[in-house]
């Protein structure tokens, strides 16, 4: 769906739903670790080119469990490749909800923000006349202190679209 402005809202009930969901999710897969910086770097990889490899293993290994070693477990072996396919669907469907609600929070948040700078240029004008806004203004103003003194990239205005890029 392309990009308008959004207008959405969840309910509190919805909203726990959702957490529900989460939580639901976790609980469903229990066996899910950390690993450490280190133990990353020390196991296997495998990628795309190796999918057909462990494949392949696993149906000579079922086909052949004689030439195996008795401690070899095929069965465990089998366990593992169906998890990973498994858990490797879950994470592409993951990554797709990740980077909608990344870019729906980019969208909303640019959204919040512009109408931020909008009531922060209409209540700094309003101050110059009418009593009690000049807190107001200032207190907006706080966010566009530490910026003052640095140039706009390309905008000589104090606009609420210079002070965007800067920001």
């Amino acid at each position: 769906m392309p990009y308008q402005n959004i207008s959405a809202t969840l309910s509190e009930q919805e909203i726990e739903q959702v957490k529900a969901a989460f939580a639901t999710i976790q609980e469903k897969l229990p066996f899910l670790v950390n690993l450490t910086t280190e133990e990353r770097r020390r196991l296997l990889k495998m990628g795309d080119k190796s999918l057909a490899f462990v494949s392949n293993s696993l149906t000579i290994a079922q086909a052949n469990p004689d030439v195996l070693p008795a401690s070899f477990d095929v069965a465990e072996f089998a366990r593992d490749y169906r998890l990973m396919t498994v858990l490797t669907e879950f994470l592409f469907s993951l990554r797709q909800l990740t980077e909608q609600v990344d870019d729906t929070l980019m969208a909303v948040s640019s959204e919040a923000m512009s109408s931020s700078l909008g009531v922060y240029d209409y209540i700094k004008m309003a101050a110059k006349t009418r009593p009690g806004l000049k807190s107001s203004a200032e207190q907006l103003g706080e966010r566009f202190k530490a910026i003052k003194g640095r140039p706009s990239k390309g905008a000589t205005s104090h606009s609420a679209e210079a002070r965007v890029e800067v920001g």
